[in-house]
């Protein structure tokens, strides 16, 4: 195996994947669950065990194919079985699967809150040790530590000053967390397709719309997936990227960093 091939980068990359994905099909079942649907339970996927919810193709096939290519691929898990007739007739059918999809990239969004804190103390804490920082400069030395952690590969984090084995694995990985977690809520939350964003759309709807926008899902779930495996999909999430960075991740780093 070639000597440039960043395995480090990878396992921590694919371990946080694992642990993301497991939590976002978790949050699904659980969600059933409370909602009285038990079929997610009875076939064992309400847990966290990664062997649970692993799909060949899309958590282990093309994540890893992506990670050791540089090309970047989310993945996604087995979708978590629901049957709708059996949810809380507290709410609609449509509203109970709404309920369902949006467990997922909420269970996302709170691990990111979780892991941003957990980030901005390590990073304090590695700061700490190291002399020769004007405190003029330490809040953008602190960002730039932040977001290093975020993006770059585990095997150039070694070249921080002063920076121990422990806390590079420890940065990287809540960094990983951090914008893997981001990334699959912002992704989930599209309103295409078999992503939970169209059945949380569509547990809104107006009734007279939902013939149209179920014709349209076949022809979505193919753009999507062409989007996907030529690296277009870039583009149409950056703007979300956008708007969570700055509405999100950047005022949250700053809450805790300073």
């Amino acid at each position: 195996m070639p000597a440039s091939v960043p395995l480090q980068t990878i396992l921590i990359s694919y371990v946080a994947l694992l642990l993301s994905l497991s939590v976002h099909e978790c949050a699904h079942a659980t969600s059933a669950h409370w909602l009285e649907d038990d079929t997610a339970k009875r076939m064992g996927r309400m847990t966290l065990n990664p062997l649970a919810h692993m799909d060949l193709l899309g958590t282990l096939l093309l994540p890893l194919l992506g990670m050791f290519t540089e090309w970047r691929v989310l993945g996604w898990a087995k979708p978590v079985p629901v049957d709708p007739r059996n949810l809380s007739h507290r709410f609609t059918m449509r509203g109970g699967m709404a309920l369902v999809a949006g467990a997922g990239p909420a269970s996302n969004v709170l691990m990111a809150l979780v892991c941003i804190p957990l980030l901005a103390f390590a990073v304090r804490s590695y700061l700490s040790g190291l002399s020769g920082i004007d405190m003029f400069d330490l809040s953008q030395v602190q960002m730039n530590v932040f977001r290093t952690a975020m993006y770059t590969p585990v095997e150039k984090l070694g070249s921080l000053p002063y920076i121990t084995q422990g806390m590079l694995y420890l940065l990287a990985f809540l960094g990983r967390m951090v914008s893997i977690n981001i990334a699959l809520a912002v992704f989930n939350l599209l309103p295409f397709g078999p992503l939970d964003g169209a059945s949380i759309l569509r547990g809104f709807l107006p009734s007279a719309l939902l013939p149209a926008f179920d014709r349209a899902q076949p022809a979505l779930t193919i753009a999507i997936l062409i989007l996907f495996f030529v690296g277009g999909i870039r583009y149409v999430l950056f703007p979300f990227f956008w708007v969570m960075d700055v509405c999100f991740l950047n005022p949250l780093a700053r809450l805790f960093l300073f």
